[in-house]
């Protein structure tokens, strides 16, 4: 930045009285920070911050000296040599978004009145000429203007900085959305995408689309004979070499676990899906060399389950290819079965689960269990997140995994997730009648979410349980925010109003952007857990992290860790300043009895065993 552009030079003797003011304003700093002080309308400080307050008095202090020794010296370059450090000082502020910009404009131009107070004062003793005060009032306007431009610029240039990181972590987030951590391929949602895209080539085109899904045999028993990392290490060299060998018009992914897939399309499936089969079990045949096994080669064999034709859509191939993929297990495991019509057992047996379900919520077969959360600052429980449970007279307790998914196919989570709502909050607000100020935390379905009922709902369950509205939160996964967006907007900021807390389950996993968070009335992100396992054996995941919780703080959303197993893992969550945690290292599901145990023992004893008794 040049000189400020002086006012007119002044004569010698008009010179000598601007010298003296000059002097006597440079005596006076004090006096105008005190007035900057006193022209202030609200009582408090500006940010609440007693270091913040000390920078910007010290930036006071630093431009009216800078002012007072341009007048002394006669010379605009010294006033610009003293306030660079004042200006340095701005950018700091900008750098650690402590005060907005609007705010020091505003401290900026009562710096200009005060100085031109005091220098009225000053003049009026000194009995100071009206003309080289209006002189002293020129180079305080243009000490002013400078300050104002140097300050834009610097809050401009960190906007810039600012926002290119944020993009950068964007693009992170949104790679690490569609990509599976471990082996840097295409996960399940990637894979969806770009069968979808295949699906709608061959139906314009007239052209074959087949899905080949690859299951690692016996990988449970190297897991646990040889350990995770080892299962890790191959699972990646797996990856790695299926990667080599699949043509660049196909799609190879990690479906999850030990499962790959890979969607072919016309040219590779000229000769049929069979040599694609054949070429991914030869890939295997090979022995792996592992760095956390070098004593031991090992040999796998995998069971490919085929599906071609003619599908609605990506999952009905996926579906029909793991039906094919469990009959080569059956059938022997290291082979490969084409799926055909007569495999309908299964189909069959998810009928049958279907009409137990229909009856569940009318028989009372369905129960909640209750995971805490704590606080990860002070290490004291906060709240519960309630969990669904299913069971049967008859098949005894049936796992969610193999539950949930169908309630929300027929469309029974509405009425299942309505008693979900009352039940957790009539259980809360027992708890918080009985000394227990926790909250409680609510899964909400995205066909929950499909109509205005959630909004009754929610107010319904709050009204007959009595449960401080404040106390609830709603949980909606990520995939299911970015549904119809316009209307789930619409319908959250109806729920906050009643009062109700919104997060965001399984953070991470989906496609939403910063802008898209923004439009939502969030109030909490909970990170999912496949980021927490990656900390402590993956280099990237403290990365990762620190991206997320910086995300949530640059918000101002509260961050919740899912899946904490490991003190190692709480520590490094507790170094990046996440605010909230749950996982077995506090406590697994229990049912309400337990939970009120639980709370009890962390109140009487502090911090117990951080294994809880009784799981659910």
């Amino acid at each position: 930045m040049g000189e400020p552009a002086s006012p007119p030079a002044p004569s010698e003797l008009s010179g000598r009285e601007l010298r003296v003011l000059g002097e006597a304003l440079n005596a006076r700093t004090a006096d105008v920070l005190t007035e900057v002080v006193t022209r202030r309308r609200d009582p408090g400080p500006v940010t609440g911050d007693g270091l913040v307050e000390d920078s910007l008095e010290q930036i006071c202090t630093i431009s009216t000296r800078a002012v007072a020794l341009w007048m002394v010296a006669g010379d605009p370059q010294a006033a610009v040599e003293a306030g660079q450090e004042g200006w340095k000082m701005f950018g700091q502020l900008a750098v650690n978004h402590t005060v907005p910009l609007n705010d020091l404009t505003k401290r900026c131009l009562r710096w200009r009145e005060a100085v031109d107070y005091v220098l009225g004062d000053i003049a009026t003793q000194l009995e100071t000429s009206p003309e080289v005060l209006a002189q002293a009032h020129s180079m305080v306007q243009v000490t002013l203007n400078v300050t104002l431009v140097r300050l834009c610029e610097v809050f401009g240039s960190e906007r810039a900085r600012t926002d290119e990181e944020l993009a950068r972590r964007q693009e992170e987030l949104a790679f690490m959305a569609t990509h599976d951590p471990l082996t840097g391929l295409p996960n399940r949602t990637l894979i969806i995408d770009r069968g979808e895209q295949m699906l709608a080539r061959s139906r314009r085109h007239r052209t074959p689309v087949g899905a080949l899904l690859m299951n690692i045999d016996n990988f449970k028993t190297i897991n646990d004979t040889l350990g995770h990392g080892v299962g890790d290490e191959l699972l990646q060299a797996i990856a790695a070499r299926l990667d080599g060998l699949v043509r660049d018009t196909d799609a190879l992914g990690r479906l999850g676990g030990d499962e790959f897939v890979v969607l072919a399309d016309e040219v590779s499936l000229a000769a049929g899906p069979e040599p694609i089969a054949e070429r991914l079990m030869d890939a295997l045949g090979e022995t792996f060399e592992l760095p956390g096994c070098p004593e031991t080669d090992l040999a796998v064999t995998a069971s490919i389950g085929i599906a071609i034709g003619d599908r609605t859509a990506v999952e009905d191939f996926l579906r029909d290819a793991e039906i094919a993929m469990h009959s080569a297990k059956w059938d022997g495991k290291n082979r490969y079965v084409t799926f055909e019509s007569g495999m309908q057992d299964a189909i069959q047996l998810h009928i049958e689960l279907e009409r137990d379900l229909r009856h569940a919520l009318q028989n009372n077969e369905f129960f909640l269990a209750y995971q805490p959360t704590f606080n990860l600052h002070n290490m004291t429980p906060k709240g519960v997140e309630a969990l669904i449970r299913w069971e049967h007279p008859v098949r005894g307790i049936v796992q969610p995994n193999d539950f949930i998914p169908l309630l929300e196919e027929t469309g029974l989570i509405v009425d299942v997730g309505r008693w979900v709502l009352g039940e957790a909050c009539r259980q809360g607000a027992a708890w918080r009648e009985a000394g227990h100020l926790i909250g409680m935390s609510v899964n909400v379905s995205g066909r929950q979410l499909d109509t205005d009922q959630l909004i009754d709902d929610v107010g319904t369950a709050i009204s007959e349980s009595g449960l401080d509205a404040g106390a609830l939160t709603v949980e909606i996964t990520e995939t299911t925010l970015m549904h119809n967006a316009e209307e789930t907007v619409r319908r959250l900021t109806a729920v906050k109003e009643l009062g109700v807390k919104i997060a965001i389950d399984d953070f991470g996993t989906g496609y939403s952007s910063l802008a898209h968070l923004q439009r939502f009335p969030v109030d909490q992100l909970k990170i999912d857990r496949s980021f927490i396992s990656q900390l402590t054996e993956n280099p990237e995941g403290k990365t990762i992290l620190r991206t997320l919780v910086h995300l949530g703080k640059s918000l101002s959303i509260e961050t919740l860790a899912e899946g904490i197993e490991q003190p190692a893992e709480l520590s490094l969550l507790q170094r990046e300043q996440c605010d909230s945690g749950q996982g077995f290292l506090f406590a697994r599901p229990l049912d309400a009895h337990d939970v009120e145990a639980f709370l009890q023992t962390w109140t009487e004893r502090g911090a117990p065993a951080l294994l809880a008794p009784n799981a659910a």
